[in-house]
């Protein structure tokens, strides 16, 4: 039998679990939420310790704990932060829209570690002395994303730019048959087109670092309503120098609370760079692709990695699994940004109540991107092999390498020119000797796939 303690709140007595380091207001919270079975991320436990590390610190120099009491919540709060007691945080996401349970869950845990270790420590009159779960919610918010953002997702963008500029490198002399409307179309290098992937992935990174210039910045300190009630002025810019100390990276007070508390407006546009990463990674997962299909009966011009059985029927079949995931990946971020819009939406006077919703699904999505971004680039991208022959087969037959004549022979005996190529599925220069009159050198020149990469007129 689970063995029972008595706890209680403002509300009354509850039965607790005699090993639980929560008390009453958790337990309500469990009782309450029993809707998913999803727990907050481990990114936002780490940054409700952090916090409430800080806060103690900036509450004992401020003077308004004492010198025992404000070390025995760091030492606790510290150690939920570094994830010691994450089965002690069980409240479901889908809870009150505040995540007020969430707040005091940390309250209590913290409170009872602190207790332990010598002194009375109170969850609401130490633990959570000048915050409220309006302020302390929305800043964790903040501080995980920006944390989890700086020290995953970054780094992993980072890795997969210099990968893919890599290849780009090794293989800019490599001409392949460019395409447009999934049709033929004039040439261009692998490393150019690799180029263009390496500049969506750069792109995504200076937008995602710009976003977080604003989630640097903490309304802790607004308490209640934003008017910073209970809380000494001095207590949010003393909170965020602590935390910039204790988590390594820079954050300020928010200059104003009650944009930081009311609205979540700085998540929703973290989250839409996050989709824009995703709709991204969607592009250059697509690209791989198709680029792999075959080997036999699609474009078969890159051969990838291969990692697993593709079929439990079909002997041999190797399936380009990581683009696969990249592009599931990408799918479910741009859903978690739909749901964070509507959750930003949700702001009604003087606080957003759906502050959880939005924890978990930007939290979600940095994970995934982080994650996937590493595994695309040092399973897909890096190892991937060009099939020559396959490549320059196709630029041999291809007809739209006739646009190059366009300054020598006009458009009209251009089109007249693919169109017989087509016909006859002959290469475009045996069919252009019938009909341009430029001798087999000329053509040779003009029609070079390397030299028509480089753009320009070739025709003088």
């Amino acid at each position: 039998m689970t063995k029972f303690r008595i706890e209680h709140d403002s509300m009354g007595e509850l039965k607790v679990p005699a090993d639980a380091m929560y008390g009453a207001q958790t337990q309500r919270a469990i009782d309450n939420f029993p809707i998913s079975g999803l727990t907050l991320p481990r990114a936002f436990i780490r940054a409700l310790g952090l916090i409430k590390a800080a806060a103690a610190e900036a509450n004992l120099g401020l003077g308004y704990l004492k010198k025992g009491q404000a070390q025995a919540i760091r030492k606790a709060a510290l150690a939920v932060a570094e994830g010691e007691y994450d089965q002690q945080f069980p409240i479901d996401v889908f809870q009150t829209g505040s995540g007020t349970s969430t707040n005091m869950n940390a309250n209590e845990v913290i409170a009872h570690l602190a207790t332990k270790s010598g002194g009375k420590v109170h969850p609401n009159d130490h633990v959570n002395y000048g915050q409220s779960s309006n302020d302390v919610i929305p800043t964790a918010i903040h501080v995980s994303a920006t944390l989890a953002a700086s020290e995953q997702l970054l780094p992993a963008l980072k890795h997969l730019r210099k990968t893919i500029e890599r290849r780009a490198r090794e293989l800019k002399g490599v001409a392949k048959t460019g395409r447009t409307h999934l049709m033929d179309a004039m040439p261009v290098t692998f490393g150019q087109e690799l180029s263009g992937w390496a500049a969506q992935v750069n792109t995504a990174i200076a937008r995602i670092e710009d976003a977080l210039k604003r989630t640097r910045q903490l309304p802790l300190g607004g308490t209640a309503v934003g008017t910073g009630i209970n809380a000494d002025p001095k207590f949010g810019p003393a909170v965020a120098r602590e935390l910039s100390r204790l988590a390594g990276v820079k954050f300020v007070s928010a200059e104003n609370y009650f944009e930081g508390m009311a609205a979540q407006d700085a998540a929703v546009e973290l989250s839409g760079q996050l989709k824009t990463l995703a709709v991204g990674l969607m592009k250059i997962a697509n690209d791989l692709r198709w680029m792999n299909s075959g080997p036999l009966a699609g474009l078969g011009e890159i051969e990838l990695p291969a990692l697993q059985p593709g079929s439990s029927i079909m002997p041999g079949k190797v399936n380009p699994v990581i683009p696969e995931a990249t592009a599931m990946v990408a799918a479910q971020v741009i859903g978690h940004d739909a749901a964070i819009t509507v959750a930003g939406q949700s702001g009604n006077f003087q606080l957003n109540v759906m502050l959880p919703l939005i924890a978990y699904n930007l939290l979600q999505s940095i994970q995934l991107l982080a994650n996937v971004s590493t595994l695309l680039a040092d399973k897909a991208i890096a190892g991937f092999k060009v099939n020559a022959a396959r490549v320059k087969e196709a630029l041999d037959r291809n007809p739209i390498l006739v646009t190059a004549l366009n300054p020598v022979i006009g458009y009209e005996k251009g089109a007249a020119t693919a169109k017989q190529a087509y016909k006859e599925g002959r290469p475009i220069l045996d069919v252009a000797l019938e009909t341009t009159g430029l001798q087999r050198d000329e053509l040779k020149r003009l029609l070079d796939p390397l030299a028509l990469t480089k753009g320009g007129i070739h025709g003088e």
